[in-house]
């Protein structure tokens, strides 16, 4: 971290440690977690998917954490984030390392002990990954931070498939590359909203450091790969034509929409930007995108 002075700590409460873990990121890694267990051929014991479940979300918990913990100085500069625990002064620095660190630990140790050892280095690899390749070694220093680092958001059903089943297959490599192509339009939707707030940050983000017009056009590249990987299981015979036919207009319409973000350069209502339409949509997005294919294999 840099020098930047942050608030005095007060004394913190549990929902302080909560609020390090990223409870909403914590709930898209968790179900898409599931997702690839569900998917994956067999089955696990109940008490034996829901430790698998639990390790998941405690290491998304530990690498929200550690990314609060070296990014502090970056949060208290930012309006979006600077009421977290860290800059507000709420929890200090060595209780969020540690906090982190300890939780990240047991969650690759209960996945280890419990599910399988190829789970839990996955998992350890995913917490890492997150940590050390994009917090500390991307998101201060290059716009394709988000893009290199969107794979760490991409494990989680990958993860839950080889809990399952302890191998690697083609499905879940797909599942992963579908969300390392949907990260960059989805946060740098979010990115163009915010350009300013980022700039304060000092983080490169793309709109920053390529401008709006060169990131809309990139968002659409990574649109139409997106939809190309999304629709792939289909002809592939890894999956039926209720996930095929949703992931097709599904994916149509992203595409849509980040073409009407890049035809939309004039300044629009605050509730009616393509960006922010593009943003919220995308979530939608990918969560249906894995429901369906759950949906998909129960009515096979």
């Amino acid at each position: 971290m840099t020098a930047t002075t942050l608030a005095a700590p007060i004394a913190a409460d549990w929902r302080d440690f909560l609020a390090l873990t990223k409870p909403r990121v914590m709930r898209s890694v968790v179900f898409t977690g599931l997702c690839g267990m569900l998917v994956a051929p067999g089955s696990l014991p109940f008490p034996i998917a829901l430790t698998a479940i639990l390790a998941i979300a405690l290491a998304a918990g530990a690498a929200g954490t550690l990314n609060q913990w070296y990014e502090a100085d970056i949060d208290a500069r930012m309006k979006r984030t600077a009421k977290r625990p860290l800059p507000a002064g709420r929890i200090d620095a060595d209780s969020a390392l540690h906090f982190g660190v300890g939780v990240g630990v047991f969650s690759v140790l209960l996945m280890g002990l419990v599910v399988n050892l190829v789970a839990a280095a996955l998992l350890a690899a995913s917490i890492l990954f997150y940590v050390i390749v994009y917090t500390i070694g991307l998101k201060r220093f290059t716009p394709q931070n988000i893009v290199i680092g969107g794979a760490a958001g991409a494990f989680p059903p990958l993860i839950g498939w080889v809990a399952v089943t302890g191998t690697v297959a083609p499905l879940p490599l797909l599942m992963f590359a579908l969300i390392f192509l949907w990260t960059p339009p989805h946060s740098w939707a979010l990115a163009l909203l915010i350009r300013d707030d980022y700039a304060k940050g000092g983080v490169p983000m793309m709109p920053v450091v390529a401008g709006a017009r060169s990131t809309r056009w990139q968002m659409l590249g990574y649109a139409v790969a997106m939809a190309a990987v999304a629709i792939a299981p289909w002809p592939l015979g890894l999956t039926g034509a209720v996930y095929g036919v949703i992931a097709a207009i599904a994916s149509a319409v992203f595409v849509a929409l980040t073409g009407w973000v890049v035809a939309t350069a004039a300044p629009t209502p605050a509730q009616m930007k393509p960006e922010r339409v593009l943003f919220v949509y995308s979530i939608g997005y990918v969560l249906a995108m894995f429901a369906a294919m759950v949906a998909d294999r129960w009515i096979a």
